[in-house]
């Protein structure tokens, strides 16, 4: 079955071309030209990826991952934009965005980060079973949830795969590399920031101290090490 891609986007000609590229890929797709008819399509689903422009007349895209993420729709979200400010990156992976491309894009590039994004929800490992504490955090992987000090933390679903990943490799050094290749499913030869930022949005959730990390540790030029 082809995988059902949702374009949400207000520049006519780039739905059209996105439309008919995707679409001589094998994907179904359609497409919105708002922030609203963006989300109801998306809640209505399913979808297995949404294509999010950020600059949208009316409700923007952050607006948009914003509603999806709470009300608990984990479709994954490329988001397309414009802007060259790491801040409105680091935001939509904080929001819960799985990627980003910048405006002006490769298609090629953009396909094969789709790819990446839609290889990584099909080879997601079964969740671990049973739970899992470290200082005063507990973490149910069956039912997906995590607790500090008896409180729920709201985890993007890429942050819970990067917490289950180091857990189940705590001790050991994992490099960048590693954690592109398994937890986002890039090619190890791209280059990216993502697991520099969700790291520290993890350390932000979880650590008693995030500048100076008890769990969560810092290897320096070689990668991170879970202390559990």
């Amino acid at each position: 079955m082809s995988a059902r891609v949702l374009v949400v986007e207000d520049e006519p000609t780039l739905v059209l071309t996105l439309t008919d590229r995707l679409r001589a890929e094998g994907y179904d797709v359609a497409s919105a030209g708002t922030g609203e008819e963006g989300l109801r399509l998306a809640l209505e689903g399913p979808f297995d990826i949404v294509l999010l422009d950020v600059a949208l007349p009316g409700r923007g895209g952050f607006d948009v991952l914003r509603d999806l993420r709470q009300q608990r729709v984990e479709t994954p979200v490329l988001m397309l934009t414009a802007r060259g400010q790491i801040v409105d990156r680091v935001l939509g992976l904080k929001l819960g965005a799985d990627d980003y491309v910048p405006k002006p894009f490769d298609m090629m590039e953009l396909l094969a980060r789709i790819e990446a994004v839609l290889r990584r929800r099909r080879n997601a490992p079964p969740a671990a079973s049973g739970t899992f504490a470290f200082g005063d955090v507990r973490v149910d992987f069956r039912r997906a949830e995590v607790l500090r000090a008896g409180l729920p933390v709201d985890l993007s679903s890429l942050e819970f795969k990067l917490l289950r990943y180091f857990v189940e490799h705590r001790g050991a050094l994992v490099s960048r590399r590693e954690l592109l290749e398994h937890v986002w499913g890039y090619p190890a030869v791209l280059q990216t920031r993502t697991v520099d930022v969700h790291v520290a949005s993890l350390r932000q959730k979880l650590e008693r101290h995030p500048s100076k990390p008890e769990h969560i540790v810092t290897v320096h030029r070689m990668g991170y090490r879970f202390v559990g």
